[in-house]
Formats: structure tokens, C-alpha cells, sequence
């Protein structure tokens, strides 16, 4: 690893966990640099996604005041959204490397166009909806563990749009919700990608430490950091990379 692609990853891995403890979506950044970087897609997403997951758990951490009367309902969905990640952990290691491969420019544009949409999401958290049963929010946190499974990258975008769907809880409650969630999801797919998955170790080294230092410093000034400029940088920056992997 050279000079210039340590600090690449160290800078990349400060930002990431930042915009994931303020509203998800920090893995549009690393998995394409990571991509851009010579790996390949798979071994990309792994290694993201066990770079990004000690950010996730710092996040949490970091928002605790918000998670108070929530521990029942957390005990109550982790099982859930467990199952739901290995789930999805299982097809993207048990499935041929083709499938993602031809499926990531794809989730890379959803994930871009939720990154984009992102205000509307928040809009829609911050209303309120008749409570729903525990089976739905026990289905949609199913789902999310899925495709955090699959593919990080937005996750926590997904978090909370669902979320707020079946929850009639404040934003700042939900996006609590979503760091504990998330970091749930991220030591899942750690303990199954370190097995199983093809890790590049030498990135996680770097990525996973700048994702907690930047993971706790955003969800500690989420309130402070003016995201517009960085969210559409990271959009643009994703749907560039997907219209390159569709086109190689």
C-alpha cells in the first residue's frame, strides 16, 4: 500500500463514519474507493463492511440519550434484523461473484437516490403515523438486515425511512435506533466476513480506526455540520462509479 492510498483510505474512513452517525450512507464512499483501488466487488463490500461497522457501534454509543425507553423494542428486534443480515451475508458469499457484480451498479444508483432524497426521508420520519403492529416492524427491520447484509452502503438511509413507516417516534429517537441497528448489522457481517468473507486486511486496518474517530466526532456534532454540499458530492460520486461499472 502506497503513501497516497493510506491517506486516501484514512481520509475516506474519517468521512465515512462522520456521514453515517449524522444520516447513513458513509459506505458510498468507502466501497468505491475501495473499488477504485483495484479490488473486486466482493472483496470490496466485505472489507467495507467490516471497516465501516466499529463506526456504527461508535455511533451508538454516542447516542444514547436518545435510546432511553427504547431498550425493550431494541431487545425485541435484534433477533430479527440478526437473522436478516446473515441472510444477506449468505448470498453475497454463497452466490456467484457474477450476480453482485452485475447487481451493484444497481444498488449503488438506489443507494444514491436515497442519499439524494434524504431530506424527504427525514421529512417523512419526522411525522406521525398510527403505531403498526409488531409483525410489520418486525418485517421491514427483517428487510433492512437483508440488505445491510448484502450491501452496506446507505443502509442507515434505509434505517430510517423504514423505520419511521412503522414507528411513531421523534428523528432523533429514530436515527438512535439507527446507529443500533446499523452497529448490529456491521458485528454481524464482522464475525461472518471474517470466516467466510475474502477480507483485505490492510484496508480494514486503516479504514476500521478513522470510521470510530469519525463515527463518534458526527454523531457528537450532527447538529453542527452543514451536509448539503457533502451530500451531493457523495451522490454525484456514486453514480459515477455505477455508470463506470456498468460500461467495464
Amino acid at each position: 500500500m502506497t503513501l497516497g492510498e493510506l491517506c486516501l483510505l484514512l481520509g475516506g474512513g474519517l468521512t465515512a463514519g462522520a456521514v453515517n452517525a449524522i444520516a447513513g450512507g458513509g459506505s458510498l464512499i468507502t466501497f468505491p474507493l475501495l473499488v477504485t483501488l483495484g479490488l473486486p466487488g466482493v472483496a470490496a463490500n466485505v472489507s467495507n463492511a467490516l471497516s465501516v461497522a466499529p463506526g456504527y457501534v461508535a455511533s451508538a454509543v454516542a447516542s444514547r440519550p436518545d435510546l432511553a425507553g427504547q431498550g425493550r423494542r431494541i431487545v425485541s428486534i435484534i433477533p430479527t434484523i440478526v437473522v436478516g443480515a446473515l441472510c444477506g451475508s449468505g448470498l453475497l458469499l454463497f452466490t456467484p461473484r457474477s450476480v453482485f457484480d452485475f447487481v451493484v451498479p444497481f444498488l449503488l444508483l438506489l443507494a444514491a437516490v436515497m442519499m439524494a432524497f434524504q431530506n424527504r426521508l427525514r421529512a417523512l420520519a419526522g411525522r406521525s403515523h398510527p403505531r403498526r403492529s409488531s409483525r410489520q416492524v418486525q418485517v421491514v427491520v427483517f428487510l433492512c438486515g437483508l440488505y445491510g447484509g448484502y450491501f452496506n452502503a446507505a443502509m442507515g438511509l434505509l434505517l430510517i425511512a423504514a423505520l419511521a413507516l412503522v414507528l411513531d417516534e421523534h428523528l432523533r429517537r429514530i436515527a438512535a435506533l439507527k446507529n443500533v441497528f446499523s452497529a448490529v448489522v456491521g458485528m454481524t457481517t464482522v464475525l461472518t466476513y471474517s470466516v467466510f468473507g475474502p477480507v483485505n486486511w490492510a484496508a480494514v486496518a486503516v479504514l476500521a480506526p478513522a470510521t470510530v474517530v469519525g463515527g463518534y466526532v458526527g454523531a457528537k456534532t450532527a447538529r453542527r455540520i452543514p451536509p448539503e454540499a457533502l451530500r451531493w458530492t457523495i451522490v454525484v460520486f456514486a453514480v459515477t462509479v455505477a455508470i463506470v461499472l456498468l460500461v467495464t
